[in-house]
């Protein structure tokens, strides 16, 4: 009798892999017009860009299909949605479904968890039947890929394009480990971590010029961050700026306000005067004033630190930082 039952749940789950496939055949033309990806994410790829290098096992867990959006290995196999995508997978998927839905049921699977996202390390398979079935979540014993940036289960392969961008931003100043509970440094326009970077340069030689002697760029990402960076965030947040700059970063508005203040010290001719030191609340003060947003009375006088930027000496550092990374790219398309 077990057996006869085997046999039909074998059959019924050729059925449910002919109506599978058929929908995975129709999601791929449907990508294909639309110009979007319909397979999984690359869990080597997106380990590489996000440089992801620590593990740690976390146990046992219940784990939400929706959020299993890649594979080690099997990445082109399935869709985003894990529908098969080749008829030769027929009868391994067909039996997966037959004990899925037979009386020992599926073995926990094996993911990685990267953010809020998760990738299978075993049982791709068991997560396609499992999703056919209309189960919400399946058992896993997961491996976790700690990082401080934040990852989205619907993130699209361009977003995670600008993720590495950032990556390679954290992984040069070292700053995750550094300053682990660092705020979010992340832009909109992946170009721009080149001008952060070159920030931290200038910061970094004019540590070694107060103190005379060399400082790591680690050490010198640490105190921007500390003194530079956290400083400006504390008055963005403080008055609420980022709701009249919907669809930007923090991040975003830290640079519009260094790139304003050096603007105004070009301005002025005078980047060394005094009276050319202007601080992070002029810098809001004028952001609010040319979106014609009234301007908080506090603001107007807030105290804190001045900033002095040489024009000339970021731009030369940002000019140099880009010239290395050229070269590098150079590089690596010789070999």
């Amino acid at each position: 009798m077990p057996d006869d039952i085997q046999d039909m749940n074998y059959l019924a789950g050729i059925s449910a892999f002919q109506n599978a496939r058929m929908r995975g055949f129709w999601t791929d033309v449907l990508s294909l017009v639309r110009g979007k990806p319909a397979e999984l994410l690359s869990f080597e790829d997106v380990r590489a860009r996000l440089r992801l290098r620590e593990e740690s096992y976390l146990g046992l867990h219940d784990v939400p299909l929706a959020q299993i959006v890649g594979s080690v290995g099997r990445y082109r196999d399935f869709t985003r949605g894990f529908l098969p995508k080749s008829a030769k997978m027929q009868d391994r998927w067909s039996r997966v479904y037959a004990q899925a839905t037979g009386l020992t049921g599926l073995p926990p699977i094996e993911l990685y968890k990267v953010g809020e996202m998760y990738f299978v390390r075993d049982g791709n398979h068991r997560v396609s039947v499992a999703r056919q079935l209309g189960s919400e979540t399946i058992q896993a014993h997961v491996t976790l890929l700690p990082t401080t940036i934040t990852l989205d289960p619907k993130m699209s392969p361009e977003e995670l394009d600008e993720l590495a961008a950032y990556a390679e931003f954290l992984d040069n100043t070292r700053l995750p480990y550094m300053r682990p509970r660092h705020q979010s440094l992340q832009l909109s326009e992946p170009s721009r971590y080149t001008d952060l970077l070159g920030h931290i340069h200038v910061h970094k030689a004019v540590l070694e010029q107060q103190q005379g002697r060399e400082i790591s760029l680690e050490d010198a990402a640490a105190d921007w961050y500390d003194i530079v960076y956290r400083p400006a965030l504390t008055l963005i947040r403080k008055y609420d700026v980022m709701k009249y700059w919907q669809g930007r970063t923090e991040g975003d508005l830290y640079l519009w306000m260094i790139d304003h203040l050096r603007e105004v010290q070009a301005a002025l001719d005078a980047p060394d005067d005094d009276g050319a030191a202007r601080r992070f609340s002029d810098a809001l003060v004028d952001f609010l004033a040319n979106k014609r947003i009234p301007v908080p009375k506090d603001l107007l006088t807030e105290k804190d630190d001045t900033v002095k930027l040489a024009r000339e000496d970021v731009e030369a550092s940002i000019a140099e930082i880009r010239a290395r990374q050229m070269a590098q790219q150079a590089a690596m398309v010789e070999e």
